[in-house]
């Protein structure tokens, strides 16, 4: 692919932030073509340390978790708490487009970071902010994770389970990607009006918020008091047992999606051959099966699990019915739609290895595929970054014994 062709060519990006949404964010902008430019503290961005949780070795030059977050980009790494590294930060944000960052705004006010003094000095700087639960409100300041902001406290994790079970195990990530998304769409549609304009925006998107509105349909459909929007429920009280997801005879389970009832339930019925039960007036119309669900919902666990999984994909299929097997992960790491449709993409690492990695969820047509380089080692280019913005060799030396600037550690060159 052409640089070229790349939309973003020729934007800069500045990014500060730690973890996954904001940095995913900034991943994006950079698949788009956008010089980015992660800034790391000496200290290091932390999920360049979470191989114990993900089973995996601790080496950086084998992170899957932070190439994910962060390919395509530079990485340069000061320490914002001396004089000369803030003001490096400062000599990068004012060249740039963009500005993302998930620092709490105490801090970024009292370094001069916050939206309103940059916004002064550089009134078409567009700024991107990940916050937990936003800013304003009286938690506004509570640390934020998709564990707890989006998850548990955005309505994720107590309603939508099974009543009669406990909540879901959670991922990290789940969240922090949507939001992610989230706020790149922001961060484009406000950097169009800047480039319009002259103007920037301060773009803000919440775990919080993130939640909200990804469960937001059956959340307002919960305010009419129907039994079948309080979550938790149990599975057989849904209004429609035909989005319900069951077991196979073999033990996979086998997800429905038959949201039109009144619809897809003759057709359903006659390709599982009871076709007595076409107008059964206990099931159909959806209106009258209300009274029903119990019975009906027995009926299809027994029924479901009378066959295979391999069975039931095959009727399926000859009827036009929709479903998909849950997959378990294995599964998904070799499922040919995955690969034939560019989801994964395999990396190769200097040490040889090759693992499996995820594309941002985005096609273009006439672009095509970005490339995907790795994540930057710890300061990779520091020297380089500071050489690029003016500084001379004796200032980057400098900066370096006095702890401003940091290179790249010599056991990783």
């Amino acid at each position: 692919m052409s640089e070229k062709t790349l939309p973003l060519k020729g934007v800069k990006v500045v990014e500060l932030s730690t973890f996954i949404a904001a940095p995913c964010t900034a991943r994006v902008l950079a698949d788009l073509g956008a010089d980015v430019i992660k800034v790391e503290a000496p200290n290091m961005d932390p999920l360049r340390f979470t191989a114990v949780n993900e089973g995996r070795p601790l080496t950086h030059f084998e992170n899957t978790s932070f190439d994910l977050e962060n390919a395509g980009k530079r990485g340069i790494m000061l320490n914002t708490k001396t004089q000369e590294g803030h003001d490096v930060l400062d000599k990068l944000i004012s060249e740039a487009d963009v500005f993302i960052t998930n620092m709490r705004q105490s801090p970024l006010k009292r370094m001069g970071f916050d939206y309103e003094t940059l916004h002064a000095k550089y009134p078409s700087l567009v700024f991107g902010y990940i916050s937990g639960y936003g800013e304003i409100g009286p938690d506004k300041d509570l640390p934020g994770f998709d564990f707890t902001a989006f998850y548990a406290r955005g309505g994720v994790l107590g309603p939508l389970r099974d009543s009669d079970s406990a909540p879901m195990l959670t991922v990290q990530g789940f969240g922090d990607h949507q939001v992610s998304m989230n706020l790149a769409a922001g961060v484009l549609a406000a950097l169009f009006r800047a480039k319009m304009t002259g103007e920037g925006d301060k773009v803000v998107v919440s775990l919080f918020h993130s939640a909200v509105w990804d469960i937001s349909l059956m959340l307002q459909a919960s305010q009419y008091g129907a039994e079948s929007t309080q979550f938790p429920m149990k599975r057989s009280t849904l209004a429609n047992p035909l989005v319900v997801c069951h077991k196979t005879k073999d033990g996979r389970w086998f997800q429905m999606a038959m949201p039109q009832y009144d619809r897809h339930y003759p057709i359903f019925v006659k390709a599982v051959g009871h076709e007595e039960l076409v107008d059964d007036p206990r099931f159909y119309p959806q209106a009258a099966l209300q009274a029903n669900k119990q019975e009906f919902y027995d009926f299809l666990v027994e029924l479901i699990g009378s066959k295979t999984c391999e069975e039931w994909c095959k009727i399926f299929d000859e009827n036009d019915l929709p479903y998909a097997v849950a997959q378990n992960w294995d599964e998904l790491l070799e499922d040919k739609q995955a690969w034939a449709s560019n989801i994964f993409y395999e990396m190769e690492y200097e040490n040889g290895n090759k693992r499996t990695l995820v594309r941002p969820p985005m096609m273009f047509e006439e672009i095509g595929l970005p490339e995907y380089k790795r994540g930057p080692l710890p300061g990779e280019h520091t020297e380089e970054v500071l050489k690029e913005y003016g500084y001379s060799e004796e200032e980057i030396k400098a900066m370096y014994e006095a702890g401003a600037a940091v290179p790249m550690p010599s056991d990783l060159k």
